[in-house]
C-alpha cells in the first residue's frame, strides 16, 4: 500500500490528524526512480541522463558517453531521439527540485503538450510514450516529476503539485521561448489537478499588455471529485475549479474505468463550459486508454479541427 511504513500506518490510522490527511498521503504512490542524472563526461555539455542502477534495467536517456547502459535498455532509442531530448532540473517557488524532459518530437509542431502524467511512474518510464505520442500527434512534448518523483526532490502533496507544474510552465517558457498560445496543457488522471489549477491561473495572466488566447486543455481519466464523497474527504476537491476554464477541453475517459469512475468524466464534461466532443472509450480502464485507436484519432481531431478552429 503507497510503500507505506508500519510505523506510519499506525500513525496515520490509530492516531490520525484529519482524514484528509490520510486522504492525501494515500493518493500518491511514487515510484523507486527509474532514472538518475548524472555529470556529463564533456564538461560544456551539462548533465546526462542514465538509468538507475537496479535489479531491472529501466530506460535511459540523453547519454553521451553512457552507450552501455542503453544496450540494457528496456526501450532502445536511436541516436536521433537522444539528440533531440532534454532533461534538465528547475527549483519550484517550495524549494523542491523539480526534474523536467522536454523532448522536439516534430521538427514543425506548432504545439507543445506540456503533460503532467499519472500516479505511480516517472519520466524514466513515461519517455517512450511522449516520444511515441508526439510523433504521431505531431507536438513536442515537455514532461517534469512531481516532488519525491523520479529524481524530484521533496515530498509528494497537493501544494508541491501546483508548485511544480507551475515551476515546469517557467521553465518551458523561459528556457524554449514557447508562447501560451502554442501550449496544450494535458492531465492524466493524477496530473489532471494541477493541470486545471494551471489553466484557470495562465488564462487570468496578462503578459505585457497583449492578452493571449488561454491555453487549451486535456483531462485524461480525471482525477477530480467533489470533496465530501465519502467518509474520506477527497484530497483535490477541484470539481469546482472546471467551470472557470475559458479554453477548449477535451475530456477522455474509459467506460470502464477501475480507479476514477466514469461519472467524473461525466460531471466534469457538464460543468466545462468550452468543453469539446468528449471521448468516452466504450471498454477501457484506467491505464490502457492509449491503446485503442480512436485515442490518436481524438487527439488529432482535437489539435487540427477544435484548435485550429478557436486560433481561426
Amino acid at each position: 500500500m503507497n510503500g507505506l511504513s508500519i510505523r506510519e500506518l499506525c500513525c496515520l490510522f490509530c492516531c490520525p490528524p484529519c482524514p484528509s490527511r490520510i486522504a492525501a498521503k494515500l493518493a500518491f504512490l511514487p515510484p523507486e526512480p527509474t532514472y538518475a542524472l548524472l555529470p556529463d563526461p564533456d564538461p560544456g555539455s551539462g548533465a546526462t541522463v542514465s538509468a538507475a542502477n537496479s535489479g531491472a534495467a529501466p530506460p535511459s536517456l540523453g547519454a553521451p558517453g553512457l552507450r552501455s547502459r542503453l544496450e540494457r535498455a528496456e526501450f532502445q532509442y536511436s541516436q536521433r531521439e537522444l539528440d533531440v531530448t532534454d532533461v534538465f532540473l528547475t527549483r519550484s517557488s517550495r524549494g523542491n527540485r523539480v526534474g523536467c524532459m522536454y523532448i522536439r518530437c516534430a521538427p514543425n509542431a506548432r504545439f507543445t503538450v506540456l503533460f503532467s502524467h499519472g500516479n505511480a511512474v516517472d519520466l524514466g518510464q513515461m519517455s517512450s510514450f511522449y516520444i511515441g505520442l508526439g510523433t504521431r500527434i505531431n507536438c513536442n512534448i515537455f514532461s517534469y516529476d512531481y516532488s519525491g518523483y523520479g529524481v524530484s526532490t521533496g515530498k509528494p502533496s497537493e501544494k508541491n503539485l501546483y508548485a511544480d507544474i507551475d515551476a515546469a510552465w517557467h521553465a518551458l517558457r523561459s528556457r524554449y521561448g514557447i508562447s501560451p498560445e502554442n501550449i496544450i496543457l494535458y492531465g492524466q488522471s493524477i496530473g489532471t489537478v494541477p493541470t486545471v489549477t494551471l489553466g484557470i491561473k495562465v488564462s487570468r495572466m496578462r503578459l505585457g499588455l497583449a492578452p493571449y488566447s488561454p491555453p487549451p486543455l486535456l483531462a485524461e481519466g480525471a482525477s477530480l471529485t467533489p470533496k465530501k464523497t465519502s467518509r474520506f474527504p477527497s484530497p483535490f476537491p477541484n470539481i469546482e475549479k472546471v467551470s472557470k476554464i475559458p479554453s477548449p477541453v477535451l475530456i477522455i475517459h474509459g467506460t470502464e474505468d477501475e480507479v476514477i469512475d466514469f461519472s467524473h468524466g461525466l460531471a466534469l464534461f457538464e460543468r466545462c463550459p468550452k468543453a469539446v466532443e468528449p471521448l468516452w472509450v466504450e471498454g477501457a480502464g484506467h491505464n490502457d486508454i492509449e491503446l485503442y485507436s480512436q485515442y490518436l484519432e481524438r487527439l488529432r481531431r482535437f489539435i487540427n479541427q477544435d484548435l485550429a478552429a478557436q486560433h481561426a
